[in-house]
């Protein structure tokens, strides 16, 4: 269409004697034409030849270059990606083999503590049997020494009750077996 429309413009130019070229503008005079498209033409191949022989390669070579250092940071990145993930998964697997450990010496510990207060419990109910044992020992020297102590407390006090009562004193060895044989009868009941 554009070219249609060029080769319409050019036609109705050049039959008509244009009011600007006679007013001065050598531009738009028909006789100059052909020497203004041999310097448009010229012009527009030598630019562009310098665009497509140096320009443009420099810009391909540019975009290119762009293009392929896009590329290797892409798979770079990728590469840190997985070697990121790989390490991740290693170091998941280790904190879960911690905590594996953890539990284990947690559980270990726990048993030992348990066998410790253990055989501390024994040792010591232990302590408390031979104790009590002394003390149930104790008890049965101190129930004998008051027997012995009683007769003795109450010879004595048989003795004098005689004396004051009857006012001579009384044969030992009669009030020793007297007492003894009163202290056989009552003293098993609470003893």
């Amino acid at each position: 269409m554009r070219l249609f429309l060029s080769i319409i413009g050019f036609l109705i130019t050049g039959q008509i004697n244009l009011f600007a070229a006679e007013a001065g503008m050598p531009q738009l005079d028909p006789t100059y034409w052909a020497s203004q498209a041999f310097w448009l033409i010229l012009i527009f191949s030598l630019l562009y030849l310098t665009l497509s022989k140096m320009f443009i390669p420099k810009i391909k070579e540019s975009i290119d270059n762009r293009e392929n250092k896009i590329k290797d940071d892409l798979d770079e990145a990728q590469k840190l990606k997985t070697i990121a993930e790989q390490k991740l998964k290693e170091y998941e697997a280790t904190i879960e083999e911690a905590k594996k450990e953890v539990q284990k010496i947690i559980f270990e510990s726990k048993n030992k503590l348990i066998s410790e207060i253990q055989n501390k419990k024994k040792e010591i109910e232990k302590e408390i049997d031979l104790e009590l044992k002394n003390l149930d020992q104790e008890i049965v020297n101190l129930q004998k020494d008051s027997v012995t102590s009683i007769s003795a407390i109450a010879e004595e006090m048989t003795s004098k009750v005689i004396e004051m009562v009857s006012g001579e004193p009384l044969n030992q060895s009669s009030i020793k077996a007297a007492v003894l044989e009163s202290t056989k009868k009552n003293l098993g009941k609470y003893l």
